[in-house]
């Protein structure tokens, strides 16, 4: 592999990083959204806000690690992007700093307005900005991102049938992914109820998730014939595993086996940005915008590359060890305030 290769696939694994960690974040307030009200859904909020809160800022580095890659190594692809996707991007940022900010804020308001208000802020942005950054993938893989500076159009560029696609399978994976996260979790509380709720949502999220994924074929073959191509061509090992792995994951949250439910189902999420790479490979963008072509010089390359190295033993050792103190307390408890689910809707 060239220089270039490596970045872009360390690149890649950063995005599929924030895909599992921060998607299931995302995922979270999707189920904060629709729990119910301050006391009906008081358990589900505290179980979602004792399993994200030690979490969803970190989560966040993946998604830096992204943006500075792309940036440092392929500064024109970068540059397109930003420019004609501007808008969503836009609509992404402020909905990360909203979602972030009223999930702090809302458990530290001692009035139940407050709490609601912020709640939902937290709810929505948490649907929206998955979405968004939908709908930015759906642009760039259905080629309507050429190379140069706001070089496509800027509102059609992420309006768009695949776009749209992209944008609801972004919402269902990340509301998937967190139900059977929440499972796994409700049950190492106790809350044997809380993991039964998740297990049915997660089940029939899937399903739903699962027939979006099979009506985009039509619109994939209509509006991106290009990425319809890849992906029953190069990227179709890819497409099947993660078909498999959602299926595995569902008949393994029939029977309650949540930690392998787990896995499956983060196996069946990561395989789709993969099958899109591996689809349009060795196009960064379309048409004809290839990895080499867009790449930095190759002495700014192994910079990177030497960088993220050195980068990657220092944090991946200290996630790994955030996670496993966090996996060892199993108490969802309730902030000074009362319930984390007094500031829902």
């Amino acid at each position: 592999m060239t220089a270039a290769e490596w970045t872009i696939s360390a690149m890649w694994v950063g995005v599929t990083a924030y895909v599992l960690l921060a998607g299931a974040d995302f995922g979270a307030g999707f189920w904060d959204l629709l729990a119910g009200g301050s006391r009906r859904g008081a358990d589900q909020r505290d179980l979602i806000e004792h399993s994200i809160g030690p979490v969803w800022e970190a989560n966040h580095v993946w998604l830096i690690f992204v943006i500075v890659l792309c940036w440092a190594g392929f500064p024109g692809v970068f540059a397109s992007v930003a420019s004609t996707m501007y808008v969503p991007l836009m609509l992404v940022a402020l909905g990360i700093i909203a979602r972030g900010a009223a999930f702090a804020f809302r458990k530290a308001s001692a009035e139940l307005g407050h709490r609601r208000a912020y709640g939902a802020c937290f709810a929505f942005s948490s649907v929206l900005t998955p979405f968004f950054l939908g709908t930015v993938a759906g642009g760039i893989a259905s080629g309507r991102v050429p190379l140069g500076i706001a070089a496509g159009d800027l509102v059609t560029s992420w309006l768009n049938p695949t776009s749209f696609l992209a944008g609801a399978l972004a919402v269902g994976t990340t509301a998937y992914l967190a139900a059977v996260y929440l499972c796994a979790d409700a049950r190492r509380a106790g809350a044997a109820p809380l993991a039964e709720q998740f297990r049915s949502r997660g089940i029939v999220t899937g399903a739903v998730t699962g027939v979006i994924a099979l009506a985009g074929i039509a619109v994939l073959l209509i509006d991106s014939p290009a990425l319809y191509r890849g992906l029953i061509g190069p990227g179709l090992p890819l497409v099947v595993i993660s078909a498999v792995a959602g299926l595995a994951s569902a008949v393994l949250l029939l029977r309650r086996n949540y930690l392998p439910a787990r896995l499956s189902a983060a196996v069946a999420v990561a395989a789709l940005p993969w099958g899109w790479a591996v689809a349009q490979y060795p196009l960064v963008l379309l048409p004809d915008t290839t990895i080499e072509s867009a790449a930095a010089q190759p002495t700014v390359l192994h910079a990177v590359l030497v960088t993220t190295l050195i980068g990657a033993v220092l944090l991946i050792p200290s996630l790994l060890w955030m996670f496993a103190l966090f996996q060892r307390d199993t108490a969802p408890g309730r902030n000074s305030h009362g319930s984390a689910a007094d500031s829902g809707s």
